[in-house]
């Protein structure tokens, strides 16, 4: 039986854009947020050989740490020329630095070497799981995807990550060049186009009674 969040909800992330996001998504719901870093919560080892295995090991490590309720996503961008790669490793291409500029120099690098230069040998898709975790272990889970193609040089400085390059499909612009409502905002205001947005949605009906 699904479970709906209220009162406090910790937020599994240390990265600063996803805890933007993530608390933009639950501001309409009244749901108040606390992240992981704020709480001084250590991030657990992403072991999960999947997007939902890792989004659940930050979920319940939070939920367990904080005895509270846990908001975790684990998301990433796989490249269909480069057989699903980054992938889970998503993050990780970009080092201990977090330097996606690189790690966006080394997809295009490495399409290049596979002669990936039309659109058409370009697609890729965007993946989000999300997972709220409770002390007493139930769990809910979702997973969805944006779909579109990777542009080069990178185009924008708005979002984060591997977002300059993806060309969400059906749009002239990327990701790094949509405001945060166009790219994440869900309807009426935005379009909801973002594999999180779209992952969200499903989790808001399940938890959060819309």
């Amino acid at each position: 039986m699904h479970r709906r969040i209220s009162g406090q909800l910790v937020i599994a992330t240390h990265n600063p854009g996803k805890l933007a996001e993530m608390r933009e998504l639950l501001a309409p719901y009244g749901i108040a947020a606390v992240s992981a870093g704020e709480l001084g919560l250590g991030e657990p080892d992403e072991t999960g050989d999947s997007f939902r295995a890792n989004a659940r090991i930050k979920a319940e490590a939070a939920a367990q740490a904080a005895q509270l309720p846990a908001f975790a996503d684990d998301s990433g961008l796989a490249v269909d020329a480069l057989d699903g790669a980054p992938g889970i490793l998503s993050a990780r291409w970009a080092g201990e630095g977090k330097d996606f500029n690189a790690a966006m120099a080394r997809i295009e690098r490495l399409l290049q070497e596979r002669g990936a230069t039309t659109p058409d040998r370009r697609g890729a898709h965007f993946v989000s799981a999300l997972c709220v975790a409770w002390p007493d272990g139930h769990v809910e889970e979702v997973e969805a995807r944006a779909d579109g193609t990777l542009v080069w040089p990178p185009r924008g400085s708005a979002g984060f990550g591997y977002d300059p390059i993806f060309l969400p499909e059906g749009h002239d612009r990327t990701f790094g060049e949509m405001t945060s409502l166009e790219k994440h905002g869900l309807p009426p205001l935005g379009l909801g186009l973002s594999h999180r947005a779209r992952a969200f949605v499903e989790l808001a009906e399940i938890c959060l009674g819309r």
